[in-house]
């Protein structure tokens, strides 16, 4: 039974370059042709040179929202406190959009209007009693 990524694989074999130019397919075998290291005696002498085309990019400093002592910056205190109000009145929107959000308002005027039915009823009785 064949594997389900068969199908993927390319069949044809790809050619390696090497170090001397000659390619060999996959699977077959690669001779090692690099220069031999110098004896461990002999001190190797080089200088660094720079290179002139290379000038180096200026990187701007990462703004972390908080100064080099820990304070946390009036901007990033800013930008916190307006993400989180936004979110909590988006949040509102959005649960007074559904059915269950549009209930629960239903169920809190009503017992607002109890509430105020109520306290004029109490308030009428109070005037019945002074009178």
């Amino acid at each position: 039974m064949a594997s389900s990524w068969g199908k993927y694989m390319r069949r044809e074999l790809l050619p390696i370059p090497t170090i001397g130019g000659v390619g060999v397919a996959y699977g077959g075998v690669v001779s090692d042709t690099t220069a031999p290291e110098p004896p461990p005696d002999e001190p190797v002498s080089a200088e660094v040179v720079p290179d002139p085309a290379v000038t180096p990019i200026p990187v701007a400093p990462e703004e972390t929202g908080y100064t080099p002592g820990g304070v946390p910056t009036f901007d990033y205190v800013r930008e916190k406190i307006e993400t989180k109000f936004g979110t909590s009145i988006g949040a509102t929107e959005l649960a007074s959009e559904t059915p269950e959000g549009r209930r629960i308002e239903e169920q809190y005027e009503a017992r607002q209007q109890a509430a105020a039915d109520r306290l004029a009823q109490i308030r009428e009785s109070m005037k019945n009693e002074q009178s």
